[in-house]
């Protein structure tokens, strides 16, 4: 195995105080090799709540301080905690489309994205074959909600941060097989590599400088507080109904508005 898929990076900072005290005390290193890839992946799928973080660059660290993350900061924290308890692994990128994120982000801010995004997965060595962990991104309470939210949906799926081909059959559960969440958003395939720091070397996503400090003092929050309601719709329909009238009506403005501009 090529040690460039084990190696501690700026952004994979395993040997950080906080990541080594969190190996420490899961005793995730007593494990055998899959148990230990499954110890991992579940602790970031649901201790780490699906949330938008400030910038896609955070070091492993910074995420586990955040205790939230999307595609990609995620994708780092799963990266370095694998290489933590010594599992090669390494990074997949693609470009999705923003479709998919109707319903998590609000009306104004998914009109505003750009139509592509920069999308990440972490894929770990097993059994001699890379294994994609693109189900991490969505914690299991989210995933929940939504899925009640939508009893009826069978087949395609595309909203509220999940893009799939079979909804009501989707799992993301780790029984050393791939799991995805997002990846029937995928347009365009950005190859592999040995860390996120390669990857973001060479792509990025193009904002603003203005919209992204809206997206990062603003939007995110917004965003993040509205993750957060439809985690408990399920329990709570009501808030989750009035959230979503709101998000079409501003939708509906906004794209009103651009394309009376053009």
């Amino acid at each position: 195995m090529d040690m460039q898929f084990l190696e501690e990076t700026k952004m994979l900072n395993y040997q950080s105080d906080g990541i080594q005290k969190l190996i420490n005390e899961k005793h995730w290193r007593e494990l055998d090799y899959s148990e230990k890839i499954k110890a991992v992946y579940e602790y970031v799928r649901n201790e780490i709540l699906f949330g938008y973080n400030r910038e896609d660059t955070l070091t492993a660290g910074q995420v586990l301080l955040d205790g939230y993350g999307q595609c990609n900061t995620k994708a780092t924290l799963l990266m370095a905690l694998l290489r933590g308890v010594g599992i090669p692994c390494r990074l997949h990128g693609f470009e999705v489309s923003k479709d998919f994120q109707r319903g998590a982000t609000t009306g104004v801010i998914a009109a505003l994205a750009p139509d592509r995004i920069i999308h990440t997965w972490a894929e770990v060595y097993y059994k001699g074959q890379w294994l994609a962990l693109e189900g991490v991104i969505i914690d299991e309470p989210y995933l929940e909600a939504v899925k009640s939210n939508h009893p009826h949906v069978q087949g395609d799926f595309m909203g509220y941060a999940i893009a799939t081909k079979d909804f009501q059959k989707l799992s993301v559960d780790w029984n050393e097989n791939s799991t995805y969440i997002q990846s029937a958003a995928i347009v365009s395939d950005l190859g592999v590599f040995p860390s996120p720091d390669k990857f973001f070397e060479r792509y990025t996503q193009h904002w603003s400088k203005l919209k992204n400090f809206m997206y990062v003092h603003l939007g995110r929050k917004i965003m993040n507080s509205r993750l957060g309601i439809i985690r408990k719709s399920c329990l709570y329909p009501a808030p989750f109904d009035n959230l979503m009238r709101l998000d079409k009506v501003l939708y509906r403005l906004c794209k009103k508005k651009q394309r009376n501009k053009s």
